[in-house]
Formats: structure tokens, sequence, C-alpha cells
């Protein structure tokens, strides 16, 4: 009588074949930050400028948020410490020439009755991307995909 099943050697050799598989899987998936890292990121530096802009309104007087592409930092005005956003994120800054201090640093600044020099800031990831939008005449801050 023969007795039907696998031997213990089959299932050994099916899940080494298996875990190679999920590790190709998991290292080209690997690269570049989260999708939760991308949004959370976006977010932060809305809040930023929300707070930048809140802080003109408070002081009557011109408040900025800085942005460091190359090293992903941004700070505001009156802040000591700047924010560093995670490794693997991509950033793009669009804003007025007389805001941009290097090649790669450059500044959003607003205004104390709201306004603002307007500007767009690029938070990106491989494909994936968001679009943080400040509008030059209300200073409104927006985020879209």
């Amino acid at each position: 009588m023969k007795q039907r099943g696998f031997t213990l050697l089959e299932i050994v050799i099916v899940l080494v074949i298996a875990g190679m598989a999920m590790a190709l899987v998991l290292s080209f998936s690997g690269k570049g930050a989260s999708a939760a890292d991308l949004k959370a990121s976006a977010r932060a530096l809305a809040a930023g400028l929300r707070t930048a802009q809140s802080t003109a309104m408070a002081t009557r007087r011109d408040s900025l948020l800085t942005v460091d592409v190359d090293s992903r930092l941004f700070s505001f005005s009156g802040e000591d410490k700047p924010h560093k956003l995670p490794d693997g994120i991509d950033l793009k800054l669009y804003t007025a020439q007389a805001e941009v201090e290097t090649e790669r640093k450059g500044s959003i600044r607003f205004y104390p009755d709201g306004s603002s020099t307007g500007g767009r800031i690029t938070v990106s990831s491989g494909e994936r991307k968001y679009l943080v939008d400040v509008d030059w005449l209300t200073g409104r801050v927006s985020i879209g995909e």
C-alpha cells in the first residue's frame, strides 16, 4: 500500500523557494517611502505653511517657510529646530524668484494680511506624489494628488 502526501524534504524546498520569492518582491518594493510616509510628509509641510501664515497674521510681520530640498528639511520663522522628512521622499520647490536662496533651497513668504508669494512643494516617491499648493492671493494651503 502506497501512502500519499509530501515528504519533509519537498516541504522544505517549497518553503525555501517561497522565502526567496518573498525577499525578491520586498527588495523591489522597498525603494522609496511608503504611501503613509508620503502623505504624512505632505500634511506636515501643509501644517508648517499654515503655521507660517498664522504667525505672519498674529505678529503683523512677514513669516517664511524655508525648504531645503537636498536634506529634506523645512522650518518656519520663529522656530529653532527644523523638521526632517523621511528618507526616500523627493521634494521639488516652486516659488517666487525673490525667495530662492540657492538652487536647492528656497522659501514661501506669508504677509501680515494672509497673502503670500505663492508656490508649490511637490512631495514624491516613485510614481506617487502629492502637491502642496499655496495660493498667492489668499495664502490658502491645499494638498492635491
